[in-house]
């Protein structure tokens, strides 16, 4: 399928840490032709970059078929890594950062990213967190709802 014929799909996803590493929520809003669906979930000893790219995977995975995705983050981190070819660079280089040969963080996340990336066509767009964008605030209220509702665990 081509991006003429694709489903064009807007996705906002969102991550929130109580501590960093410490127990996390994610959250994803998927939009289509008016209709929503809202996904998150809870990790219990997470980081809030984890829990930023999981949301993406888990919004991602849920799309039946290939689709053209404008996928929103307040998460420079994601958005940076695509945008600026960050993720490219990292993979070429062994997933080694050149500055200090460090492995770089979260490499099954972003391995699953790039598959991902292969079923269907992804922008990442970078949105002001915390602030006026109504759909971004909302996942951010899921993610953190779902480390209250799991603090327990």
């Amino acid at each position: 399928m081509d991006n003429n014929t694709q489903k064009h799909i807007k996705l906002y996803a969102d991550g929130a840490c109580s501590g960093n590493p410490g127990p996390g929520g994610w959250a994803a809003i998927l939009l289509y032709r008016g209709h929503e669906k809202e996904i998150s979930g809870f990790e219990d000893d997470t980081t809030n970059n984890r829990m930023e790219l999981l949301a993406a995977i888990r919004a991602l995975e849920n799309l039946k078929e290939p689709c053209d995705v404008n996928l929103y983050t307040d998460s420079a981190y994601l958005a940076d890594a695509f945008q600026k070819n960050w993720v490219a660079r990292w993979e070429r280089q062994g997933w080694r950062l050149k500055d200090h040969g460090k492995e770089t963080k979260n490499v099954d996340l972003w391995r699953l990213l790039i598959a991902l990336g292969k079923t269907h066509s992804v922008q990442y767009i970078k949105v002001s967190g915390h602030s006026d964008n109504a759909l971004n605030n909302r996942c951010d209220k899921l993610a953190v709802s779902e480390i209250s509702k799991n603090k327990d665990i």
